[in-house]
């Protein structure tokens, strides 16, 4: 599109034509995502937001579609690119981020180690009904006490025979009270391992989390194990140590890096068209300088954090993208999409602060986001470590 001096010019939302750059498969699936989210996530949101609800018949539908453990292959899975995965995180999160946790959830935190560490039996059994969304999975590592720290967790896993005997408490699961397996990671005799286990399986129980302000669309749980024996099947036979959780955790926040940008871009979208029919002393906001400003501002932002994105799926589907390079994108996007959502309110005003809008929603989602999955100060210092040598840590 030609630009003038006056009005107009690019697409206010893809400024820099960033659309170019994806393949036609990664367009396909991003719009059929993006149409999922306006008829069935949109609509209803604030009722779900507002009442604290999620509705977990989504999950097969979800599966339908192909997008539960998308980008893992076989075992009934799509196999789609990692840039694939991330366009349909950053959709999904642009309709609420409770959405976009429920599929990284499942795909990456649960169907991960499985897929990754999991014997062939293990791969049979849980994936293919993960995949369909006839099973939710969550995924429990962090502990009341530990939870940037967790390789002094707490829960503990004692051989009993040829059983295994887990107990201890996890915290601030999300999916927890809805699912029908949970990935638990515990301490051993060798080391930390995971282990799959069953919801249903005597001694385990799930309480919700409830009067929270932030990600209100999402089931937060803690989990309590209470002596759960499992058979010698349940555990991960190919890894021991924090390389388990932790590697599950670069797949998971490798699609925050993008779904942060859906929620920014929401943000954005609404202070854009807010502003040009808003009228003050004559004329619309949009008009004026400093509104000006701050629309700017946000546009710079999310086209760089959604290129950063880009760029971030373009090597992790090349097979040549580490953690710390993750901590990149989620330690800038998260902290950028937050400042367009506050930024974005004030654009809107008194009307900001209600669900007439999606600007307060999205804003108190990313509340936590800033801090799950590594919080901004833990990413602060694995970069930090990465570029001067010095763990610090302790």
């Amino acid at each position: 599109m030609a630009t003038s001096e006056s009005g107009r010019g690019a697409d206010p939302l893809d400024f820099l034509d960033i659309d170019a750059l994806l393949t036609d498969e990664e367009r396909m699936i991003r719009d059929a995502v993006r149409q999922f989210v306006g008829e069935r996530v949109v609509p209803d949101i604030d009722g779900w937001f507002e009442r604290g609800e999620f509705p977990k018949e989504v999950f097969p539908e979800l599966g339908k579609l192909g997008l539960l453990g998308m980008h893992l292959h076989g075992f009934g899975c799509a196999g789609t690119s990692s840039v694939s995965y991330g366009l349909t995180c950053l959709e999904m999160e642009a309709g609420d981020s409770g959405f976009r946790s429920a599929v990284s959830v499942q795909g990456s935190l649960s169907m991960f180690p499985i897929w990754k560490f999991g014997s062939e039996d293990q791969k049979q059994e849980w994936l293919p009904r993960m995949a369909a969304g006839e099973i939710v999975g969550c995924f429990g590592l962090t502990e009341p006490d530990f939870g940037s720290d967790p390789s002094h967790m707490r829960t503990t896993a004692r051989k009993d025979g040829t059983d295994w005997v887990l107990s201890g408490t996890k915290m601030w699961i999300t999916n927890g009270s809805i699912s029908d397996v949970a990935i638990v990671w515990a301490q051993t005799a060798e080391g930390i391992r995971g282990f799959i286990v069953p919801t249903d399986a005597r001694g385990f129980s799930a309480k919700d989390i409830e009067r929270k302000l932030s990600l209100r669309a999402s089931v937060t749980s803690e989990l309590v194990l209470d002596d759960v024996r499992l058979p010698a099947g349940a555990v991960f036979p190919e890894v021991r140590g924090m390389r388990g959780p932790l590697s599950t955790l670069t797949e998971a926040r490798f699609g925050i890096v993008w779904g942060v940008m859906g929620a920014a871009r929401t943000c954005y979208q609404t202070a854009l068209d807010y502003s040009g029919t808003r009228i003050q002393f004559g004329k619309p906001i949009a008009a004026f300088q400093l509104t000006q400003e701050k629309l700017v501002n946000m546009l710079l932002e999310l086209n760089k954090g959604t290129l950063l994105a880009l760029h971030l799926g373009r090597m992790k589907d090349e097979g040549r993208l580490r953690p710390e390079q993750v901590s990149v994108g989620k330690l800038n996007n998260v902290r950028e999409a937050l400042r367009i959502a506050r930024e974005a309110r004030t654009i809107l005003g008194a009307n900001g602060i209600t669900l007439e809008y999606p600007v307060i929603r999205h804003m108190n989602n990313l509340e936590s986001v800033l801090t799950y999955e590594g919080t901004s100060e833990i990413h602060t210092l694995i970069l930090g470590q990465a570029i001067t040598g010095h763990a610090a840590f302790e």
